[in-house]
């Protein structure tokens, strides 16, 4: 059984047992969490789709760590006009492992 959910503005297909990253979710390691945001359910050759979301069904999930991305590094520079600018961004991240699926 695999689920597409919707979380920090992305979607993800998921599956019992996998691990993901995610946009940055307010919560302590090791926290269940549930994500109610269902667009679709499939199993086999049936597939429930939502509109949008699939009422009543929950992904549920433990937090396993929180981090940060690899540094991405910005440089803009104006050829002959004497101008460079250096700037990093590292994104946060929750990563999840995939618990259970309830259609």
């Amino acid at each position: 059984m695999y689920a597409v959910i919707k979380t920090g503005g992305k979607q993800y297909r998921v599956v019992a047992g996998e691990k993901i990253k995610v946009e940055q979710i307010p919560a302590d390691v090791g926290a269940e969490i549930s994500l109610d945001q269902v667009l679709m359910v499939g199993e086999g050759e049936t597939v429930k789709i939502g509109t949008p979301t699939l009422s009543g069904a929950t992904v549920t999930a433990r937090v396993v760590s929180q981090g940060r991305h690899p540094k991405v590094q910005i440089f803009k520079m104006r050829r002959r006009k004497h101008y460079q600018k250096h700037q990093g961004h590292r994104q946060n991240y929750t990563e999840l492992e995939i618990s259970g699926i309830n259609a």
